[in-house]
């Protein structure tokens, strides 16, 4: 009870993201939690400025089944009142009123340089009422202090300092699903279409659904096209239309302009096709559309993760402690000056006015400098410098995972770059024996970043099998780079052949994988391929799920999902849809707790909210298995609940890979491939390849922040091997966050709070990885 005698209130402000609502569920569950008093503001600061009915206390039930919902239940508004002294006046006695001086504000950067100068005026605001008569000298004194925090929610990702914002990933997902959408209708027709998406003043969302759609051309107000663009664009369509593409993307952000600053229009862009090149060319432009919907996976879980952060910020906040906002970076929550953050963020605006728009790019952020970057190298075929005398063999091992396919195609692309000869192999280290290899072109691979499954198919079948043949292959085809994509087996498998480097001269060479499980259960990185549109999977089914009893009351559903012995997913898509527990290997369970957990649910069907959602990884334990759970919750629940199954099984695997995975692998697939090129230097003697050290086979993931290559002999001390597992996963500690959102009473002693850092240029111009 930490926040005994503490009000905090929560508004959401500015346009809406989706995502909101899981903050807002956050940041009351989490201030209930803590023995605060949470107040909801309604239509954001007209609310504040109103006041009466616009602000109300909450319970834990206020904010129950809208983890799912997008936009905000709460409202939001522009409000005219609240940018006058007046209207803040108003504000600051509707707060005083109900002992509020903790403020937690979801919205843009407008939304929290407000709060910002609202919190710098409350001494003033307060002495101004009290001289006035409407509020006592002792009011004023137990009032003296406004403590602010910030949760940036902004579909643009337009924020300095965090990787990012609520509703972005969302927004993404609206848009590859119409670019998904338009590609079938563009083929079937040979059309060419211009497709316009939000971000007045920030390219990212057109950046990345142009790489993860692997469009033709894309605007962006950051980097306006040279003079002379027109030309160049339209001799690269008939280009790729000449080599038999039946379909080309234009992507254009919205603020999009030239060098001179003037806008460029999609319907400019339109006419300029139809003109000079005669094409069937449509306008699609997104709109509102994108801020709509369901939030993803990703945006609930940042949104449920940032609003805790932000009553443990509110919590630990001194006279001292500048306003600060919540955000992300790598996998961890962090704090940031707010005033610091809208600053590099007006910086941006400025060196855009100001026509310098490289520091503009830079300024943005190194992940968004890297995306930049990787789409100007894929986009468009350039003849390598030189030939070569290098040869690489891709490979998938494993189940399929989404994304395997972005990976393998930006491999490909980024290897020809290079002048390498590039091969392919099918069916995996089995089809490298059985000599299933053939060399790729640029134009082999287009077309499948959208796609789901392995396009090159995919085996479980080890080395040490046929290692015989393995090594005959290598030789007779000369390859000295070997990049495996797949889960525990690619890297078991790399594992056996740089073991059997001892007897075979020709497994000298330098190794890369790839981490693609839906399990998210390899050694060496944080996210693996495919976990991320396994979890979206799994969630929508569970949204499903709840919906159907939500319907017929007092209802359990017990769901089952994939991953082996790794809880991953069913962790994650728990924190997703709200379940009430997930049941997980690594975090063992007695009796004793599936008692707790039936008690629990017993409680919660006398409330309002009459269904339970229970997750069970499928080898969360050898005796307590599903049907278990189902025999023990229905004879427990007899007459209060009544339970059924749903085991998710393959569904988790299928579909077409989420914006996070296409970027990701396709950045993957260029890192590893770079890397790889640059070991082959170093060991290039003779005209021969020779690697027998241990960086020279390595996993590339990605750990916390960075993009870190981890040797497999290194990582094999810290691999369970029996269960398939790393030996230590950061995800664990999200454990807390699921059983604390979920009402269970546990001690706060093990929760992480996120460290205060600053936002200058330098920390922006930091590797960040993704």
């Amino acid at each position: 009870m930490a926040g005994a005698g503490m009000a905090i209130a929560v508004l959401t402000s500015g346009g809406d993201a989706q995502g909101m609502n899981a903050a807002v569920r956050a940041v009351t569950r989490m201030g209930i939690y803590v023995g605060a008093k949470v107040f909801l503001i309604y239509e954001g600061y007209e609310g504040l400025v109103e006041g009466g009915d616009n602000i109300k206390q909450a319970n834990w039930l206020s904010v129950s089944n809208i983890i799912q919902l997008g936009g905000t239940v709460i409202g939001s508004a522009r409000c005219k009142a609240f940018t006058t002294r007046a209207g803040r006046l108003r504000a600051a006695r509707n707060l005083v009123e109900h002992g509020i001086t903790n403020l937690c504000v979801i919205g843009g950067d407008g939304s929290l340089t407000g709060a910002d100068i609202f919190r710098s005026e409350w001494g003033g605001l307060l002495e101004e009422l009290v001289r006035d008569g409407q509020i006592s000298e002792e009011v004023a004194q137990e009032n003296c202090r406004l403590n602010i925090v910030g949760l940036v929610g902004s579909i643009d990702n337009d924020f300095c300092g965090t990787d990012m914002t609520i509703g972005t990933d969302s927004a993404l997902h609206r848009i590859m699903e119409v670019i998904d959408a338009i590609t079938t209708t563009a083929q079937s027709h040979q059309r060419t279409f211009v497709l316009e998406v939000m971000g007045r003043h920030c390219g990212y969302l057109a950046l990345v659904s142009g790489l993860a759609s692997g469009a033709d051309w894309l605007f962006i107000p950051e980097s306006p096209p040279e003079d002379g663009w027109e030309d160049l664009m339209c001799e690269r369509l008939g280009e790729t239309r000449s080599r038999g593409s039946r379909l080309n993307i234009i992507i254009i952000a919205e603020g999009a302009i030239d060098r001179s600053g003037k806008p460029i229009s999609s319907n400019y862009v339109k006419d300029l096709v139809v003109q000079r090149l005669g094409f069937d060319t449509r306008v699609t432009v997104l709109g509102h559309v994108q801020r709509g919907g369901t939030p993803s996976a990703f945006d609930r879980v940042l949104s449920s993760k940032m609003g805790m952060e932000a009553v443990m910020a509110l919590l630990e906040a001194t006279p001292d402690t500048p306003a600060c906002v919540v955000s992300l970076s790598g996998n961890q929550s962090v704090r940031l000056p707010l005033m610091e953050c809208v600053q590099v963020t007006k910086d941006v605006q400025k060196a855009m006015d100001e026509k310098r728009f490289e520091e503009a790019i830079q300024l943005r952020g190194r992940s968004f400098e890297n995306n930049w970057n990787i789409y100007k190298l894929l986009a468009h075929q350039k003849p390598a410098q030189e030939k070569s005398p290098f040869s690489m063999a891709i490979l998938n091992v494993g189940a399929p995972a989404a994304g395997m396919n972005a990976a393998v195609r930006s491999a490909v692309r980024i290897g020809i770059c290079q002048g390498h000869t590039i091969y392919v192999v099918s069916d995996g280290f089995e089809g490298l024996a059985k000599g299933q290899i053939r060399e790729v072109g640029w134009h082999d691979v287009a077309g499948w970043l959208g796609r789901g499954g392995s396009m090159l198919g995919t085996k479980r079948t080890l080395p040490k099998t046929c290692m015989e043949k393995i090594v005959e292959n290598v030789r007779k085809f000369n390859i000295q780079g070997l990049l495996v994509i797949g889960g525990f087996e690619a890297y078991e498998g790399v594992l056996q052949l740089v073991e059997a480097r001892g007897q075979y001269e020709e497994l000298c060479i330098i190794m890369c994988v790839i981490p693609a499980t839906i399990s998210n259960n390899v050694p060496g990185t944080d996210f693996s391929l495919g976990s991320d549109t396994a979890v979206n999977a799994a969630m929508e089914s569970c949204d499903r799920i709840k919906q159907s009893a939500s319907g017929t009351k007092r209802r359990v559903f017990i769901v089952e999902t994939m991953g082996g012995y790794c809880g991953y997913l069913s962790t994650v898509t728990g924190i997703a849809v709200g379940a009430d527990a997930a049941y997980v290997y690594e975090d063992p369970f007695t009796i004793h707790d599936l008692k707790a957990n039936v008690e629990h649910l017993t409680d919660k069907m006398k409330t309002d909210i009459q269904r339970g959602l229970v997750l069970r990884n499928e080898k969360c334990h050898e005796h307590y298995t599903t049907e278990f759970l189902y025999n023990l919750y229905s004879s427990e629940g007899k007459g209060i609940f009544d339970c059924r199954i749903n085991v998710l099984g393959h569904l988790q695997q299928g579909g077409a890979p989420t914006p996070f995975d296409r970027n990701y692998g396709t950045k993957l697939g260029v890192k590893a491939v770079l890397w790889m090129s640059e070991k082959l230097q170093e060991v290039y003697r003779k005209g021969r390849v020779f690697a027998n050290s241990c960086d020279s086979a390595c996993v590339i993931g990605l750990r916390k922040k960075v993009v870190a290559f981890s040797p497999v002999t290194e990582l094999k001390k810290v691999t369970d091997f029996e269960h398939r597992l790393p030996q230590e996963q950061w995800w664990l500690n999200l454990r807390l966050m699921l059983k604390m959102l979920a009402n269970y009473q546990i001690s706060l002693t093990e929760y992480i709070s996120g460290k205060m850092e600053h936002v200058t240029r330098r920390t922006l111009s930091i590797e960040k990885g993704f």
